[in-house]
């Protein structure tokens, strides 16, 4: 609180609170001349801001302006930031912990793993030179639902999702004044996975289209002999329901294809169950984490077309893979401590994207593929080539392309939208933070976009051109401190001319219709 109220009812709107849930105590905050009093319940504290409510509602105050009164009134001298993080276990069980002891080594402070009676487990992180904790990181590993609703019931700071926040959720964290949890600024990709078919090492088939998986999931395919393997029921294995895993498989597997899961599903709570479990019976049939595969052996997914994609670390990266699963941590609108802001912020650099790598999961630091491991690009492009045309438009873009790298950074949109997906979006974010540290100084940047084949090629040119354009600006107006006078930046477009997947499927139509990155 300031010397006047505008700077106490300015708060009505600041992002609220800190620290995660805290005690309801009675506290009055007095301006520094006494001239004015808000006395109302202390909900939060971040170090810096009070967060209570009052007859006015819930106020964000800055702690620098007051002073606290009554017996709820936390330490200044002795604060420890608070924050408690709820959801997915795949996230919460190994790479989350590497990225706070990582974070802890950085900035020379100790971290100490301590277990709770509830199962839960804290992460105090302590300041040697002070010899007292400054930070508690708690984790409460269970599922994605659980993770959003502890962070709707007010048990939870920040939620581990293997998925996208649904609809309905977005709508239940608005009433509850938790903000637009789908904006950008509202989530942020940690790590990238995969949803990977896998079978038995000794089981024959050794490539499934994404058609025929839909068909299994949904109960229409029930024998391996439709797949090219032996007379013999397939045994579907699947996370449990609850998970985020399974929760994407069904939104990006089931939906588009409007089947759903028949009975005899057999369900497993921890994908280590699932994936034994597979590997141990040659006619079983399981979607596991790519992150997570152990001793089962992983389908190609295949295309009448001749085209397959393999979960590989480089195709999940760039999003060629269809299955890709982007790792979200949710945050509400409201403040989280310093120290916590300070390791969402770490979770963006560059070192710890080598410990997302070392924990097995896919990071997002852009990469250079050279040419000369774009073979079967290639090779699909020389394939589905049209008249002299189309070969005319391929010699431009072999001629165009030849001396140039592809960066793993690429751009995808969402079904039936002009709107980047999530994992594009974060794209935009991690190619401009890479532009304004000058990682690209004396370079050239070429955003380079394709289509599908569906429709004439000159309009799908027109529309790869535009969408080009479009990342590109994004781009730019994100990197809002780097200095285009040191690199160039343009723009170009082949269409249909290089494919990434059939066209026979709304799935493979999407993950043709893109935008590359490619630098000189």
């Amino acid at each position: 609180m300031r010397h006047s109220c505008a700077a106490i009812f300015a708060a009505l709107f600041l992002a609220l609170s800190a620290g995660g849930p805290a005690a309801a105590e009675d506290i009055t905050l007095r301006s520094r001349d006494g001239a004015i009093a808000l006395s109302g319940t202390l909900l939060g504290f971040d170090g810096e801001f009070y967060r209570i409510e009052t007859r006015y509602g819930e106020l964000t105050v800055d702690g620098s302006g007051v002073l606290c009164e009554g017996v709820g009134c936390p330490s200044l001298t002795d604060y420890v930031a608070e924050l408690t993080i709820s959801g997915s276990a795949t996230l919460g069980s190994v790479l989350m912990p590497a990225l706070i002891e990582a974070f802890a080594l950085k900035r020379g402070l100790g971290a100490t793993r301590e277990g709770t009676p509830d199962g839960s487990f804290v992460y105090v992180l302590s300041d040697p030179e002070e010899d007292r904790p400054v930070g508690r990181f708690t984790f409460r590993n269970s599922n994605t639902d659980t993770g959003f609703a502890d962070l709707l019931a007010d048990k939870a700071d920040i939620v581990m999702s293997l998925r996208e926040i649904r609809p309905e959720e977005v709508e239940r964290a608005r009433e509850a004044g938790l903000g637009v949890l789908d904006e950008a600024n509202r989530s942020r990709i940690v790590a990238l996975d995969a949803i990977v078919p896998v079978v038995s090492p000794s089981n024959p088939v050794s490539g499934i289209s994404l058609a025929d998986l839909s068909r299994v999931l949904g109960g229409k395919v029930t024998s391996w002999d439709r797949l090219g393997g032996a007379d013999a029921p397939i045994t579907l294995h699947l996370p449990e329901a609850a998970s985020g895993l399974s929760q994407g498989i069904a939104d990006r597997i089931l939906a588009p294809a409007r089947l759903s899961l028949p009975d005899g599903v057999v369900r497993h709570a921890t994908s280590d169950a699932l994936v034994a479990a597979v590997a141990a019976d040659p006619f079983a049939l399981g979607l596991a984490s790519f992150s997570e595969t152990g001793n089962a052996k992983t389908l190609t997914l295949t295309g009448r077309c001749g085209f397959g994609l393999a979960a590989t670390r480089r195709n999940i990266k760039t999003e060629d893979y269809p299955l890709t699963a982007p790792m979200f941590l949710y945050l509400p609108a409201r403040r989280l401590p310093a120290l916590a802001r300070e390791f969402l912020g770490f979770t963006r650099s560059e070192p710890a994207q080598i410990v997302i790598r070392r924990t097995g999961f896919v990071d997002q630091s852009p990469e250079e593929v050279p040419v000369d491991l774009q073979g079967d690009r290639f090779a699909n492009a020389i394939t589905v080539a049209r008249g002299s045309e189309g070969l005319a438009e391929l010699k431009r873009m072999v001629s165009t392309l030849g001396d140039m790298q592809r960066l793993s950074t690429s751009f995808r949109f969402q079904p039936g939208s002009a709107r980047l997906d999530a994992q594009s979006r974060s794209n935009v974010y991690q190619l401009a933070r890479s532009i304004e540290a000058g990682r690209y100084d004396t370079r050239q940047l070429l955003f380079v976009g394709f289509s599908d084949g569906a429709g004439p090629a000159a309009a799908n040119l027109d529309i790869a051109r535009e969408r080009a354009e479009a990342v590109r600006a994004a781009v730019v107006n994100a990197a809002e401190t780097a200095d285009f006078a040191r690199l160039a930046i343009a723009t170009d477009a082949f269409g249909e001319a290089m494919p990434m997947a059939c066209d026979d499927t709304s799935w493979g139509r999407e993950a043709n219709r893109r935008v590359e990155v490619w630098v000189r």
